[in-house]
């Protein structure tokens, strides 16, 4: 976790300042857009790519059982594509949804095993494809503006549907199942670059499950291991408000 995040950091902060050091001849001649912060709702869109994984708790049967020695989370990459909806409380303070459509990153859990199969592999990693709606809404508090740069802060939650969920798959052997709906808190930081026609916003979020998305089968030995398993995700976006 820590390493996705450092890494994300690190993009986020380079992305941030060639935006700024790109924009900075704009701020020095002129304010643009000075009446955009007194609207009282504006729309946009975003693009955003994550990096996900799963944060799994083992049940007492994992000791118990002398089938799967180790069960490990892997982190993948997503992108997403969504709309921005914003509506203006007073100078500081904001409300946002932002609902998405997040393509690919899938999860996957590899396992070492101790007992095989005739023709089975010790090693072997259980995917699972993720395809998720998103819904999330956030309260979102904005700095004083500097010439055309503006930082901010934002936290709220999330409401997630996963269109690949395998829940409703018939008994198989190789898979656990995850359920198919997912709520979770977010918190993330940001910045405004105040252009001639548009507002673009650099933004780092991470996002918690808080829901258990284990759909337990004892009759799955990958899943009989297994107690609670929650999503974890670190995005970053890139924001175009009108």
């Amino acid at each position: 976790m820590h390493d996705l995040l450092r890494k994300q950091t690190i993009t986020f902060t380079l992305c941030s300042i060639f935006l700024l050091a790109g924009l900075k001849g704009y701020s020095q001649k002129e304010l643009y857009r000075i009446d955009h912060d007194d609207m009282t709702y504006y729309f946009g869109l975003t693009l955003s790519y994550n990096t996900s994984y799963l944060k799994q708790t083992k049940s007492a049967k994992f000791l118990a059982s002398d089938s799967v020695m180790i069960a490990e989370p892997g982190s993948s990459g997503g992108v997403a594509l969504g709309l921005l909806g914003t509506l203006r409380l007073d100078d500081h303070f904001q409300l946002r949804v932002n609902p998405q459509l997040i393509i690919g990153g899938s999860k996957y859990i590899s396992y070492t095993l101790n007992n095989t199969k005739p023709g089975e592999a010790a090693f072997q990693k259980q995917v699972l494809p993720s395809n998720i709606v998103s819904f999330p809404f956030q309260m979102k508090f904005n700095s004083d503006r500097i010439g055309n740069f503006r930082t901010y802060m934002l936290g709220g939650v999330k409401y997630d549907i996963d269109l690949a969920s395998n829940s409703t798959a018939r008994n198989a052997d190789d898979i656990i199942k995850l359920k198919r709906y997912d709520f979770g808190i977010e918190a993330g930081i940001g910045f405004n670059f105040y252009l001639p026609f548009v507002t673009i916003s650099p933004e780092l979020k991470i996002s918690n499950g808080l829901s258990n998305l284990h759909q337990v089968d004892p009759a799955l030995k990958f899943s009989n291991i297994l107690d609670k398993i929650q999503s974890r995700m670190i995005v970053f976006s890139i924001h175009f408000e009108d």
